[in-house]
């Protein structure tokens, strides 16, 4: 008998379980998310390491650059606005999505008028710049992340962290590649207009997936008093939770290693002597095959293992991916040791995108999940990023890029061995918030509510 239209299953149905939940609504916006967040990081990242070196830009100039990258660290500074401010005439659509839609427009702009200065003419202009997007960029991962906290069930976090770390690489192999292609043949100012089209997709997102249900308004804001405290609760929140200062020195040691390695990798194929081309094929092109295997691996193990055991794995092979750079460097200019280093590299980060993102977004509590979330993602990289502007151009100078990578290597180990003593102790578990935990009016997965999974 022929099924009728209520009984015939859906497309989602006839998809494997396993790739089911990465289809959803909210898992896919959260793809389109991510693409966004990448393209301001992206700009001031590799992307201009590449066009600064490329300008005859001595290496300690080209890694002081990285303290540009510190607006993202002290973004928890100003994220307390976006959780609580309300845009005149804009705000009618949403907190949530006026403040997205603002934040896209300005980084916009703000990439377009970096790609327009010239290094060699005036770098104090490029410098100016570059904060100019790391500022605007920062503000847009506020708001991307809180979006898509909120649009997430708990038991989405793993798919949604997943689809967002897609997205981010999406976006920075993208950006990233196509700006040095456009650049290669019609100029750096060239690349950068072309690729702030990228801020769009969050946008859109907003559009169609409209404000997120989840979202809690914060209580007015009355009087200086009432300022100062609203401004101060989310930390307030925090610090009273079991455990709270061992999870908070966890997120900042866990990746000094892996983004003091990062930080500085366009400078070592530079030094090597691979081609544009070369990099934006083995870095770009192998990097992002390698971060869809990775990610789906890593929702696997988020599913399979649960959330604590795929964080730990995730942080000991981000470890070891640390030692393939410092292969490549002894090997010389490879691409088969290029591609191979950078597939596991990929790999690596793939997996712990899922993991240590998951474990991140359901720390936050729902009536702070802006400045939250950004305290945490900011805390997660500030160390390295401050030791990459400071002392990693110099470092490489004095010992030379294979034992700066086997350094890279040693400093990511207490962070392992930190969450080891976290799940040992049951820290990792007690500080969740509630975004990680299933409330009323919260859809459940088939398999109950996340709390399961990230027990195990």
């Amino acid at each position: 008998m022929d099924l009728t239209k209520e009984q015939a299953p859906s497309w989602r149905d006839r998809i494997p379980s396993g790739v089911r939940p990465y289809v959803e609504p909210a898992p896919l916006a959260a793809l389109f998310l991510g693409v966004s967040s990448a393209f301001p990081f992206t700009m001031i990242g590799a992307t201009l390491s590449t066009m600064l070196r490329q300008n005859e830009v001595t290496r300690s100039t080209v890694t002081a650059f990285a303290l540009t990258f510190l607006m993202y660290n002290f973004k928890f500074l100003w994220a307390p606005l976006v959780d609580t401010v309300k845009l005149p005439f804009l705000h009618r659509f949403g907190q949530r999505r006026s403040w997205l839609w603002l934040v896209g427009v300005i980084c916009m702009v703000a990439v377009i008028y970096l790609g327009s200065r010239d290094p060699r003419a005036d770098i104090q202009a490029v410098v100016i710049a570059a904060i100019i997007v790391a500022v605007a960029g920062a503000t847009y991962d506020i708001v991307i992340d809180a979006y898509r906290i909120e649009l997430l069930n708990p038991e989405q976090l793993g798919a949604g962290s997943g689809m967002s770390q897609y997205g981010w690489r999406i976006g920075s192999a993208a950006a990233g590649g196509l700006a040095l292609v456009l650049a290669a043949r019609y100029g750096w100012a060239a690349g950068y207009a072309v690729c702030a089209v990228f801020a769009l997709p969050a946008m859109i997102v907003g559009l169609v997936m409209g404000e997120p249900k989840r979202h809690r308004e914060p209580p007015p804001v009355r009087g200086p008093v009432g300022a100062i405290i609203a401004y101060f609760s989310p930390l307030v929140e925090f610090l009273k939770r079991q455990g709270a200062l061992l999870v908070l020195l966890f997120v900042l040691i866990h990746k000094i290693g892996d983004t003091l390695a990062n930080l500085t990798l366009r400078l070592l194929f530079e030094d090597l002597g691979f081609t544009n081309d070369e990099v934006a094929f083995y870095d770009v092109f192998v990097g992002f095959i390698a971060l869809l295997i990775g990610v789906f691996v890593g929702g696997v193990l988020y599913a399979k293992l649960g959330m604590k055991r795929a964080v730990l794995i995730s942080l000991i092979l981000m470890a070891v991916s640390n030692f393939g750079f410092a292969l490549l460097a002894a090997t010389g200019h490879n691409n088969w040791m290029m591609a191979a280093v950078m597939f596991f590299e990929n790999f690596a980060s793939g997996i712990g995108g899922v993991a240590v993102v998951a474990y991140l977004s359901a720390l936050c509590n729902l009536r702070f999940t802006a400045t939250q979330y950004a305290l945490l993602s900011a805390l997660a990289s500030i160390a390295g990023r401050f030791l990459t502007g400071t002392t990693a151009g110099g470092l490489i100078d004095q010992v030379g890029y294979v034992n700066f990578y086997l350094i890279t290597t040693a400093v990511a180990l207490p962070g392992v061995i930190l969450f080891w003593i976290m799940m040992r102790t049951g820290l990792a578990d007690l500080s969740l918030g509630d975004a990680g935990k299933v409330g009323p009016g919260d859809a459940r997965s088939d398999d109950g509510a996340v709390e399961t999974k990230t027990a195990n």
